[in-house]
Protein backbone atom coordinates (compact mmCIF):
# COMPACT_ATOMS: atom_id res chain seq x y z
CA UNK A 1 0.00 0.00 0.00
CA UNK A 2 1.17 3.81 -0.55
CA UNK A 3 2.88 5.46 2.37
CA UNK A 4 0.03 8.16 1.82
CA UNK A 5 -2.34 5.53 1.98
CA UNK A 6 -1.03 3.91 5.38
CA UNK A 7 -0.77 7.27 6.88
CA UNK A 8 -4.47 8.05 5.73
CA UNK A 9 -5.52 4.58 7.11
CA UNK A 10 -4.09 5.27 10.54
CA UNK A 11 -5.33 9.10 10.61
CA UNK A 12 -8.96 7.42 10.03
CA UNK A 13 -8.52 4.48 12.53
CA UNK A 14 -7.62 7.49 15.37
CA UNK A 15 -10.24 9.77 14.45
CA UNK A 16 -12.82 7.07 15.52
CA UNK A 17 -10.77 5.21 18.43
CA UNK A 18 -11.26 9.07 19.50
CA UNK A 19 -14.53 9.72 18.61
CA UNK A 20 -15.56 6.40 20.67
CA UNK A 21 -13.39 7.09 23.71
CA UNK A 22 -14.77 10.94 23.94
CA UNK A 23 -18.40 8.79 24.53
CA UNK A 24 -17.01 6.93 27.49
CA UNK A 25 -16.11 9.30 30.83
CA UNK A 26 -16.85 12.57 28.68
CA UNK A 27 -15.23 15.39 30.39
CA UNK A 28 -14.31 18.99 29.39
CA UNK A 29 -12.05 22.07 30.14
CA UNK A 30 -14.20 23.59 32.22
CA UNK A 31 -14.54 20.16 34.50
CA UNK A 32 -11.50 20.17 35.18
CA UNK A 33 -11.57 23.82 36.07
CA UNK A 34 -14.20 22.93 38.34
CA UNK A 35 -12.50 19.64 39.68
CA UNK A 36 -11.90 21.23 43.09
CA UNK A 37 -15.54 22.12 43.59
CA UNK A 38 -16.66 18.50 42.29
CA UNK A 39 -15.91 15.81 44.78
CA UNK A 40 -17.94 13.38 42.55
CA UNK A 41 -15.32 13.09 40.51
CA UNK A 42 -11.69 13.70 40.07
CA UNK A 43 -10.04 15.02 36.93
CA UNK A 44 -6.85 16.34 37.91
CA UNK A 45 -3.91 15.61 39.79
CA UNK A 46 -3.89 17.73 42.58
CA UNK A 47 -7.83 17.53 42.91
CA UNK A 48 -7.59 20.85 40.99
CA UNK A 49 -5.53 22.71 38.94
CA UNK A 50 -4.44 24.69 41.62
CA UNK A 51 -2.82 21.76 43.53
CA UNK A 52 -4.52 22.63 47.07
CA UNK A 53 -5.60 18.64 47.55
CA UNK A 54 -8.63 20.38 49.08
CA UNK A 55 -12.23 18.68 49.41
CA UNK A 56 -15.48 20.47 49.83
CA UNK A 57 -16.80 17.24 51.38
CA UNK A 58 -18.03 16.94 55.02
CA UNK A 59 -19.65 14.10 55.80
CA UNK A 60 -16.65 12.07 57.79
CA UNK A 61 -15.43 14.53 60.56
CA UNK A 62 -13.19 14.46 63.64
CA UNK A 63 -15.93 13.01 65.86
CA UNK A 64 -16.67 10.27 63.31
CA UNK A 65 -13.64 9.50 61.52
CA UNK A 66 -13.31 6.91 64.09
CA UNK A 67 -15.90 4.59 62.38
CA UNK A 68 -13.87 4.53 58.78
CA UNK A 69 -13.99 0.87 57.74
CA UNK A 70 -12.54 -0.42 54.70
CA UNK A 71 -15.14 -1.05 51.89
CA UNK A 72 -12.95 -2.73 49.20
CA UNK A 73 -8.83 -3.30 48.27
CA UNK A 74 -7.69 -4.31 45.62
CA UNK A 75 -4.05 -5.99 45.24
CA UNK A 76 -2.25 -3.97 42.12
CA UNK A 77 0.18 -7.30 41.27
CA UNK A 78 4.23 -5.21 42.35
CA UNK A 79 5.87 -4.46 44.62
CA UNK A 80 7.20 -1.14 43.31
CA UNK A 81 6.85 2.12 44.99
CA UNK A 82 3.09 2.99 44.84
CA UNK A 83 3.13 7.06 44.68
CA UNK A 84 0.09 7.21 42.53
CA UNK A 85 -3.01 9.76 42.75
CA UNK A 86 -6.11 8.11 41.27
CA UNK A 87 -8.59 9.84 38.75
CA UNK A 88 -12.27 9.31 39.26
CA UNK A 89 -14.38 10.11 36.22
CA UNK A 90 -18.73 8.95 36.29
CA UNK A 91 -17.88 6.10 39.03
CA UNK A 92 -14.78 4.39 37.20
CA UNK A 93 -11.49 5.07 38.98
CA UNK A 94 -8.37 5.15 36.95
CA UNK A 95 -5.15 3.82 38.40
CA UNK A 96 -1.06 3.68 37.39
CA UNK A 97 1.47 1.73 38.54
CA UNK A 98 4.85 2.03 36.52
CA UNK A 99 4.06 -1.41 34.15
CA UNK A 100 0.01 -0.94 33.95
CA UNK A 101 -3.39 1.19 33.56
CA UNK A 102 -6.03 0.00 35.41
CA UNK A 103 -9.54 0.97 35.53
CA UNK A 104 -12.00 -0.10 38.78
CA UNK A 105 -15.54 0.21 39.63
CA UNK A 106 -14.87 3.06 42.80
CA UNK A 107 -17.82 1.29 45.05
CA UNK A 108 -17.33 -2.16 44.34
CA UNK A 109 -13.06 -2.15 43.60
CA UNK A 110 -14.14 -5.04 41.15
CA UNK A 111 -11.34 -4.22 38.26
CA UNK A 112 -13.42 -3.47 34.37
CA UNK A 113 -9.71 -3.63 32.57
CA UNK A 114 -6.49 -3.39 32.54
CA UNK A 115 -4.00 -2.88 30.50
CA UNK A 116 -0.16 -3.44 30.33
CA UNK A 117 2.52 -1.18 29.42
CA UNK A 118 5.20 -2.23 27.14
CA UNK A 119 8.24 -1.87 28.36
CA UNK A 120 12.35 -2.36 26.99
CA UNK A 121 13.61 -5.29 29.40
CA UNK A 122 16.56 -3.59 30.34
CA UNK A 123 15.07 -0.50 31.57
CA UNK A 124 15.46 -0.91 35.45
CA UNK A 125 18.88 -0.83 35.13
CA UNK A 126 18.88 3.33 33.25
CA UNK A 127 16.29 4.62 36.19
CA UNK A 128 18.05 7.03 39.06
CA UNK A 129 15.24 6.97 41.53
CA UNK A 130 12.69 4.67 41.67
CA UNK A 131 10.32 3.15 39.74
CA UNK A 132 6.57 3.77 39.73
CA UNK A 133 4.13 6.14 38.27
CA UNK A 134 2.49 9.03 39.78
CA UNK A 135 -0.68 9.50 37.78
CA UNK A 136 -2.40 10.59 35.09
CA UNK A 137 -4.46 13.35 33.81
CA UNK A 138 -7.64 13.21 31.47
CA UNK A 139 -10.08 15.01 29.19
CA UNK A 140 -12.86 14.08 26.73
CA UNK A 141 -12.68 10.44 27.28
CA UNK A 142 -9.36 9.53 27.15
CA UNK A 143 -6.36 9.20 29.77
CA UNK A 144 -3.24 10.60 29.81
CA UNK A 145 0.20 8.96 30.97
CA UNK A 146 3.93 9.34 31.14
CA UNK A 147 5.99 5.84 31.22
CA UNK A 148 9.50 5.13 32.69
CA UNK A 149 11.22 4.37 29.81
CA UNK A 150 10.49 8.04 28.97
CA UNK A 151 7.04 8.33 26.61
CA UNK A 152 4.19 9.93 27.17
CA UNK A 153 0.68 7.71 26.08
CA UNK A 154 -3.15 8.56 25.61
CA UNK A 155 -5.34 5.78 26.61
CA UNK A 156 -9.22 5.09 25.70
CA UNK A 157 -11.19 5.04 28.62
CA UNK A 158 -13.93 3.12 27.60
CA UNK A 159 -11.16 0.00 27.41
CA UNK A 160 -7.77 1.45 27.74
CA UNK A 161 -6.57 0.81 24.43
CA UNK A 162 -3.51 2.67 22.79
CA UNK A 163 -4.55 5.70 20.99
CA UNK A 164 -0.98 7.30 19.84
CA UNK A 165 2.32 6.94 22.14
CA UNK A 166 5.57 8.84 21.67
CA UNK A 167 8.91 9.47 22.96
CA UNK A 168 10.54 11.80 25.09
CA UNK A 169 13.40 11.39 25.63
CA UNK A 170 16.28 8.64 25.35
CA UNK A 171 16.18 6.32 28.46
CA UNK A 172 19.58 5.03 27.72
CA UNK A 173 20.56 8.35 28.18
CA UNK A 174 19.77 8.49 31.64
CA UNK A 175 15.69 10.16 31.12
CA UNK A 176 12.91 8.64 32.21
CA UNK A 177 9.08 9.94 32.99
CA UNK A 178 7.48 9.27 36.35
CA UNK A 179 4.94 12.37 36.44
CA UNK A 180 1.86 12.98 35.99
CA UNK A 181 0.93 15.19 32.78
CA UNK A 182 -0.82 17.99 32.68
CA UNK A 183 -3.30 19.34 30.46
CA UNK A 184 -3.78 23.38 29.92
CA UNK A 185 -5.94 24.76 27.38
CA UNK A 186 -5.32 22.77 24.80
CA UNK A 187 -1.85 21.15 25.60
CA UNK A 188 -0.75 18.01 27.35
CA UNK A 189 2.47 19.31 29.21
CA UNK A 190 4.90 16.80 30.43
CA UNK A 191 8.53 17.32 32.69
CA UNK A 192 11.30 14.97 32.26
CA UNK A 193 13.43 13.01 35.07
CA UNK A 194 16.70 12.30 35.34
CA UNK A 195 18.82 14.97 36.92
CA UNK A 196 21.50 12.35 38.53
CA UNK A 197 22.51 11.35 35.26
CA UNK A 198 23.88 14.54 33.58
CA UNK A 199 20.84 15.17 31.02
CA UNK A 200 19.31 18.47 30.41
CA UNK A 201 16.04 18.89 31.42
CA UNK A 202 13.24 20.45 29.86
CA UNK A 203 9.34 20.75 29.63
CA UNK A 204 7.44 19.45 26.46
CA UNK A 205 3.64 20.96 24.88
CA UNK A 206 2.05 18.08 23.25
CA UNK A 207 -0.78 17.36 20.63
CA UNK A 208 -3.74 16.35 22.87
CA UNK A 209 -5.11 14.78 19.73
CA UNK A 210 -2.17 13.78 18.04
CA UNK A 211 0.78 13.32 20.40
CA UNK A 212 2.67 15.42 18.06
CA UNK A 213 5.42 17.54 20.10
CA UNK A 214 4.54 21.58 20.16
CA UNK A 215 7.37 22.87 22.13
CA UNK A 216 10.29 21.98 24.12
CA UNK A 217 11.30 24.82 26.99
CA UNK A 218 14.90 23.71 28.06
CA UNK A 219 15.62 24.01 31.61
CA UNK A 220 19.09 24.96 31.47
CA UNK A 221 20.59 28.35 29.48
CA UNK A 222 23.27 27.59 27.01
CA UNK A 223 26.28 30.09 26.15
CA UNK A 224 23.79 31.89 23.48
CA UNK A 225 20.76 32.43 26.15
CA UNK A 226 19.48 34.69 28.82
CA UNK A 227 21.51 32.82 31.65
CA UNK A 228 24.26 31.51 29.66
CA UNK A 229 27.24 33.43 31.96
CA UNK A 230 26.07 31.58 34.96
CA UNK A 231 27.35 28.06 33.73
CA UNK A 232 31.37 26.95 32.91
CA UNK A 233 31.42 26.42 29.43
CA UNK A 234 30.38 23.51 28.24
CA UNK A 235 28.14 21.70 31.06
CA UNK A 236 25.08 23.60 30.51
CA UNK A 237 23.88 20.46 28.05
CA UNK A 238 24.06 18.24 30.66
CA UNK A 239 23.45 20.36 33.33
CA UNK A 240 20.19 18.80 34.82
CA UNK A 241 17.45 20.90 36.03
CA UNK A 242 15.17 18.49 35.86
CA UNK A 243 11.26 18.88 35.89
CA UNK A 244 10.20 15.45 37.39
CA UNK A 245 6.70 16.62 39.01
CA UNK A 246 3.72 18.17 37.97
CA UNK A 247 3.33 21.93 37.28
CA UNK A 248 -0.14 23.88 38.21
CA UNK A 249 -2.20 25.99 36.13
CA UNK A 250 -3.84 29.10 36.73
CA UNK A 251 -6.01 29.73 33.42
CA UNK A 252 -7.03 32.98 34.04
CA UNK A 253 -3.68 34.18 33.89
CA UNK A 254 -2.82 31.64 31.48
CA UNK A 255 0.14 30.41 33.16
CA UNK A 256 1.53 27.49 34.13
CA UNK A 257 3.98 27.11 36.64
CA UNK A 258 6.70 24.46 36.61
CA UNK A 259 9.49 23.57 39.40
CA UNK A 260 13.21 22.68 38.30
CA UNK A 261 15.08 20.57 39.85
CA UNK A 262 19.21 20.12 40.98
CA UNK A 263 22.25 20.79 38.53
CA UNK A 264 24.31 18.04 37.20
CA UNK A 265 26.87 17.31 39.05
CA UNK A 266 25.75 18.15 42.79
CA UNK A 267 28.97 19.70 43.35
CA UNK A 268 28.25 23.56 42.74
CA UNK A 269 32.09 24.47 41.69
CA UNK A 270 32.25 22.25 38.84
CA UNK A 271 29.01 23.98 37.32
CA UNK A 272 29.84 26.99 38.45
CA UNK A 273 27.89 30.43 39.12
CA UNK A 274 23.70 30.39 39.85
CA UNK A 275 23.12 27.47 36.59
CA UNK A 276 19.74 29.12 35.27
CA UNK A 277 17.41 27.79 35.66
CA UNK A 278 18.06 25.27 38.25
CA UNK A 279 16.07 25.00 41.31
CA UNK A 280 13.89 27.08 40.14
CA UNK A 281 9.84 27.42 39.17
CA UNK A 282 9.29 28.67 35.65
CA UNK A 283 5.87 30.76 34.55
CA UNK A 284 5.20 29.65 31.05
CA UNK A 285 2.72 30.14 28.56
CA UNK A 286 0.92 26.43 27.69
CA UNK A 287 0.28 27.57 24.59
CA UNK A 288 3.71 27.80 22.72
CA UNK A 289 6.07 27.31 25.73
CA UNK A 290 6.95 30.80 26.01
CA UNK A 291 9.10 31.73 29.41
CA UNK A 292 7.23 34.73 30.82
CA UNK A 293 9.40 34.92 34.51
CA UNK A 294 11.16 32.54 36.71
CA UNK A 295 12.44 32.35 39.89
CA UNK A 296 15.50 31.06 41.60
CA UNK A 297 15.01 29.94 44.65
CA UNK A 298 18.65 27.74 45.83
CA UNK A 299 21.49 29.27 43.15
CA UNK A 300 23.53 27.28 41.81
CA UNK A 301 22.40 24.92 44.45
CA UNK A 302 25.23 22.97 46.09
CA UNK A 303 23.48 20.34 48.34
CA UNK A 304 20.51 18.93 45.66
CA UNK A 305 17.69 20.99 46.93
CA UNK A 306 15.50 20.76 43.69
CA UNK A 307 12.94 23.12 43.18
CA UNK A 308 10.37 20.86 42.04
CA UNK A 309 8.41 20.47 45.30
CA UNK A 310 4.38 20.69 44.17
CA UNK A 311 3.87 25.14 43.49
CA UNK A 312 0.09 25.12 45.10
CA UNK A 313 -1.83 28.06 44.04
CA UNK A 314 -4.21 30.54 46.66
CA UNK A 315 -5.16 33.67 46.74
CA UNK A 316 -4.46 35.15 50.54
CA UNK A 317 -4.83 38.69 52.37
CA UNK A 318 -1.38 39.64 52.70
CA UNK A 319 -2.48 43.22 54.25
CA UNK A 320 -4.95 42.02 56.82
CA UNK A 321 -8.31 40.23 56.97
CA UNK A 322 -10.24 42.96 55.56
CA UNK A 323 -7.34 43.56 52.61
CA UNK A 324 -7.06 42.60 48.88
CA UNK A 325 -6.24 38.78 48.22
CA UNK A 326 -2.92 38.07 46.48
CA UNK A 327 -2.44 35.47 43.74
CA UNK A 328 0.26 33.66 44.85
CA UNK A 329 2.32 30.38 44.75
CA UNK A 330 3.52 28.63 47.94
CA UNK A 331 5.87 26.04 48.21
CA UNK A 332 7.91 24.23 51.42
CA UNK A 333 11.34 24.03 49.30
CA UNK A 334 13.59 20.86 50.12
CA UNK A 335 15.80 23.73 50.93
CA UNK A 336 14.25 24.31 54.49
CA UNK A 337 12.09 27.97 53.30
CA UNK A 338 8.60 28.56 52.73
CA UNK A 339 7.98 30.78 49.54
CA UNK A 340 4.93 32.59 49.12
CA UNK A 341 5.44 34.09 45.33
CA UNK A 342 3.13 36.96 43.66
CA UNK A 343 2.43 34.35 40.55
CA UNK A 344 1.23 36.81 38.74
CA UNK A 345 5.06 38.12 37.85
CA UNK A 346 7.34 36.23 39.97
CA UNK A 347 7.62 39.05 42.81
CA UNK A 348 9.30 37.62 46.14
CA UNK A 349 6.82 38.00 48.78
CA UNK A 350 8.56 35.99 51.53
CA UNK A 351 10.67 32.86 52.48
CA UNK A 352 10.26 31.49 56.14
CA UNK A 353 12.29 28.96 57.61
CA UNK A 354 10.58 25.55 58.51
CA UNK A 355 13.03 23.11 58.77
CA UNK A 356 13.59 22.07 62.22
CA UNK A 357 17.05 22.66 61.59
CA UNK A 358 18.81 24.62 59.09
CA UNK A 359 22.25 25.33 58.36
CA UNK A 360 23.19 25.76 54.86
CA UNK A 361 21.86 29.72 54.98
CA UNK A 362 21.97 32.45 57.14
CA UNK A 363 18.61 33.54 56.05
CA UNK A 364 17.09 35.02 52.79
CA UNK A 365 17.61 38.11 51.40
CA UNK A 366 14.50 40.23 52.59
CA UNK A 367 14.05 41.97 48.93
CA UNK A 368 14.98 39.50 46.31
CA UNK A 369 15.14 36.08 48.34
CA UNK A 370 18.41 35.21 47.40
CA UNK A 371 19.79 32.76 49.89
CA UNK A 372 22.86 34.66 52.32
CA UNK A 373 25.35 31.84 52.48
CA UNK A 374 27.23 30.56 55.57
CA UNK A 375 30.61 30.40 55.34
CA UNK A 376 30.55 26.58 54.94
CA UNK A 377 27.61 26.92 51.72
CA UNK A 378 30.46 30.01 50.75
CA UNK A 379 33.62 27.49 50.32
CA UNK A 380 31.47 24.43 49.27
CA UNK A 381 30.71 27.11 46.29
CA UNK A 382 34.37 27.21 45.44
CA UNK A 383 35.43 23.32 46.57
CA UNK A 384 35.55 21.10 43.60
CA UNK A 385 37.60 18.92 45.35
CA UNK A 386 37.93 19.14 49.03
CA UNK A 387 40.01 16.71 51.66
CA UNK A 388 37.41 16.72 54.37
CA UNK A 389 33.33 15.89 54.88
CA UNK A 390 31.13 18.55 56.06
CA UNK A 391 27.79 18.36 57.50
CA UNK A 392 24.81 19.91 56.54
CA UNK A 393 21.03 20.29 57.17
CA UNK A 394 18.57 19.47 55.31
CA UNK A 395 19.65 16.91 53.67
CA UNK A 396 19.57 16.11 50.25
CA UNK A 397 15.82 14.60 51.25
CA UNK A 398 14.99 18.05 52.18
CA UNK A 399 12.97 19.81 54.68
CA UNK A 400 10.66 18.45 53.00
CA UNK A 401 10.12 16.35 49.64
CA UNK A 402 8.04 15.39 46.42
CA UNK A 403 4.72 14.38 48.81
CA UNK A 404 2.89 16.87 48.39
CA UNK A 405 1.17 19.62 51.11
CA UNK A 406 -2.00 20.19 51.10
CA UNK A 407 -4.14 23.92 51.45
CA UNK A 408 -7.31 24.52 53.38
CA UNK A 409 -8.93 27.55 51.41
CA UNK A 410 -11.25 28.29 54.59
CA UNK A 411 -8.80 27.95 57.71
CA UNK A 412 -5.84 29.61 55.31
CA UNK A 413 -3.55 26.71 56.97
CA UNK A 414 -1.05 24.78 54.46
CA UNK A 415 -0.49 21.08 55.91
CA UNK A 416 2.76 19.33 55.04
CA UNK A 417 5.15 16.35 55.83
CA UNK A 418 8.23 17.69 57.04
CA UNK A 419 11.70 15.60 57.31
CA UNK A 420 14.30 16.66 59.75
CA UNK A 421 17.97 14.79 59.13
CA UNK A 422 21.56 15.72 58.24
CA UNK A 423 24.10 15.15 55.63
CA UNK A 424 27.32 14.52 55.42
CA UNK A 425 29.48 14.63 52.06
CA UNK A 426 33.07 15.12 50.92
CA UNK A 427 33.24 17.10 47.48
CA UNK A 428 35.50 15.90 44.64
CA UNK A 429 36.14 16.37 41.29
CA UNK A 430 34.32 14.02 38.75
CA UNK A 431 33.77 13.46 35.29
CA UNK A 432 30.65 12.82 33.76
CA UNK A 433 30.24 9.36 33.79
CA UNK A 434 28.13 7.89 31.35
CA UNK A 435 25.35 5.41 31.35
CA UNK A 436 23.04 4.33 34.01
CA UNK A 437 25.59 5.59 36.75
CA UNK A 438 25.09 8.58 39.37
CA UNK A 439 27.03 11.69 38.65
CA UNK A 440 27.27 14.00 41.82
CA UNK A 441 30.48 15.11 42.22
CA UNK A 442 30.74 14.18 45.91
CA UNK A 443 30.71 11.25 48.14
CA UNK A 444 27.79 10.68 51.03
CA UNK A 445 28.90 9.66 54.33
CA UNK A 446 25.89 9.80 55.80
CA UNK A 447 22.76 10.85 57.25
CA UNK A 448 22.73 12.77 60.94
CA UNK A 449 19.49 11.86 62.28
CA UNK A 450 18.44 14.54 65.50
CA UNK A 451 19.24 13.58 68.97
CA UNK A 452 15.69 12.99 69.72
CA UNK A 453 15.04 10.36 66.83
CA UNK A 454 12.13 12.23 65.82
CA UNK A 455 12.83 12.97 61.87
CA UNK A 456 9.68 13.87 60.39
CA UNK A 457 6.33 15.57 61.41
CA UNK A 458 3.03 16.28 59.88
CA UNK A 459 2.95 20.70 60.21
CA UNK A 460 -0.10 22.89 59.77
CA UNK A 461 1.66 26.36 58.38
CA UNK A 462 -0.24 29.10 58.08
CA UNK A 463 1.42 31.21 54.96
CA UNK A 464 -0.07 34.51 55.84
CA UNK A 465 1.27 34.79 59.95
CA UNK A 466 4.35 32.69 58.63
CA UNK A 467 4.49 30.11 61.42
CA UNK A 468 3.82 26.86 62.54
CA UNK A 469 0.42 26.03 64.42
CA UNK A 470 0.43 22.84 65.11
CA UNK A 471 2.76 19.39 64.32
CA UNK A 472 2.90 15.96 64.78
CA UNK A 473 6.15 13.96 65.31
CA UNK A 474 6.99 11.06 63.85
CA UNK A 475 10.36 8.51 64.02
CA UNK A 476 10.40 7.77 60.82
CA UNK A 477 9.04 10.76 58.46
CA UNK A 478 5.56 10.74 56.45
CA UNK A 479 5.98 10.43 52.93
CA UNK A 480 2.52 10.38 51.72
CA UNK A 481 0.68 13.07 50.28
CA UNK A 482 -1.45 15.16 52.41
CA UNK A 483 -5.54 16.29 51.80
CA UNK A 484 -7.74 18.05 54.00
CA UNK A 485 -11.50 18.42 53.79
CA UNK A 486 -14.06 20.58 54.84
CA UNK A 487 -15.18 18.16 57.20
CA UNK A 488 -11.91 19.52 59.21
CA UNK A 489 -9.44 16.34 58.93
CA UNK A 490 -6.15 15.93 57.51
CA UNK A 491 -5.30 12.77 56.24
CA UNK A 492 -1.59 11.56 55.31
CA UNK A 493 0.00 7.76 55.39
CA UNK A 494 3.35 6.54 57.43
CA UNK A 495 6.09 4.64 56.06
CA UNK A 496 5.29 1.79 58.48
CA UNK A 497 1.83 1.17 56.68
CA UNK A 498 -0.68 3.60 58.89
CA UNK A 499 -3.05 5.82 56.94
CA UNK A 500 -4.18 8.35 59.31
CA UNK A 501 -6.74 10.86 60.00
CA UNK A 502 -5.99 13.95 61.97
CA UNK A 503 -8.41 17.30 63.26
CA UNK A 504 -7.37 19.76 61.18
CA UNK A 505 -7.94 22.74 63.85
CA UNK A 506 -5.35 20.83 66.36
CA UNK A 507 -3.36 18.08 64.66
CA UNK A 508 -5.04 15.37 67.20
CA UNK A 509 -4.93 11.45 65.57
CA UNK A 510 -8.12 10.60 65.14
CA UNK A 511 -7.81 7.41 63.17
CA UNK A 512 -5.52 4.93 61.74
CA UNK A 513 -5.42 1.65 59.89
CA UNK A 514 -3.18 -0.51 59.12
CA UNK A 515 -2.78 -1.61 54.94
CA UNK A 516 0.08 -3.88 55.63
CA UNK A 517 2.95 -1.66 53.68
CA UNK A 518 4.29 1.61 53.27
CA UNK A 519 2.42 4.35 52.57
CA UNK A 520 3.55 7.16 49.53
CA UNK A 521 0.36 7.16 47.76
CA UNK A 522 -1.87 10.46 47.64
CA UNK A 523 -4.95 10.37 49.07
CA UNK A 524 -8.66 11.73 47.93
CA UNK A 525 -12.44 11.73 48.88
CA UNK A 526 -14.91 11.38 46.69
CA UNK A 527 -18.78 11.21 46.93
CA UNK A 528 -20.97 9.00 45.47
CA UNK A 529 -24.89 8.81 45.93
CA UNK A 530 -24.54 10.43 49.11
CA UNK A 531 -22.04 8.48 50.87
CA UNK A 532 -18.28 9.37 51.38
CA UNK A 533 -15.07 7.51 50.68
CA UNK A 534 -11.44 8.08 51.04
CA UNK A 535 -8.97 6.29 48.62
CA UNK A 536 -5.20 5.74 48.69
CA UNK A 537 -2.46 3.58 47.54
CA UNK A 538 -0.18 1.36 49.63
CA UNK A 539 2.96 0.01 49.20
CA UNK A 540 5.84 1.79 49.45
CA UNK A 541 9.16 1.36 48.07
CA UNK A 542 11.29 4.81 48.52
CA UNK A 543 14.58 6.18 47.90
CA UNK A 544 14.51 7.30 51.51
CA UNK A 545 14.27 3.87 53.02
CA UNK A 546 17.22 2.37 50.71
CA UNK A 547 19.69 5.18 52.14
CA UNK A 548 18.68 6.61 55.07
CA UNK A 549 19.04 4.25 57.34
CA UNK A 550 15.78 4.33 59.24
CA UNK A 551 15.81 1.53 62.05
CA UNK A 552 11.86 1.78 61.86
CA UNK A 553 11.84 0.86 58.11
CA UNK A 554 14.15 -2.53 58.29
CA UNK A 555 11.28 -4.62 58.62
CA UNK A 556 8.23 -3.20 56.34
CA UNK A 557 7.55 -5.07 53.11
CA UNK A 558 7.20 -4.37 50.04
CA UNK A 559 3.48 -4.92 47.66
CA UNK A 560 0.90 -2.24 46.47
CA UNK A 561 -2.35 -2.41 46.95
CA UNK A 562 -5.37 0.57 46.29
CA UNK A 563 -7.47 1.27 49.43
CA UNK A 564 -10.55 2.39 49.98
CA UNK A 565 -12.65 3.45 53.23
CA UNK A 566 -16.56 5.03 54.37
CA UNK A 567 -17.60 5.44 57.40
CA UNK A 568 -19.69 2.55 58.95
CA UNK A 569 -23.16 2.46 57.91
CA UNK A 570 -24.11 1.94 61.32
CA UNK A 571 -21.43 4.89 62.76
CA UNK A 572 -22.24 8.09 60.63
Amino acid sequence: MPSFLIAATRAATLAVALAAAGTAGAQSLADLQRDAATPGDITTYGMGWGQQRHSPLRQITPANAKNLVPVWNLSLDNSANASSQPLLVDGVMYVTTHNQTMAVDAVTGRMKWKQPVDLPPDVNGFLCCGIHSRGMAALDGVLYRTTIDAHVMAINMADGKTLWKVKAADYKEGYSLTQAPLIAGNTLITGISGGEYGIRGFIAGWDLKTGARKWTRYTTAMPNEKGGDTWKPGMADKGGAPTWLTGTYDPELDLIYWGTGNGSPWNPASRGGDSLFICSVLAIRPSTGELVWHFQFSPGDPYDYDGTNELVLADLPLQGARGPLTKVLMQANRNGFFYVIDRTNGKFISGTPFAKKLTWAEGLDPTSGRPIDTPTTAMVRKTEQATDAIEVWPSAFGAKNWMPMAYDPTRRLVYMNTINLGMQVKYVKQERPGGPNWWLGLELAGFPAPADGVRGTLTAWDPVARKKVWEFPNKSPFWAGVMSTAGGLVFTGSQTGQFMAFDSATGKQVWTFQTGSGISGLPVTWERNGRQYVTVMSGAATVYAALAGDPDLANMNAGSSLWTFALHPSGR
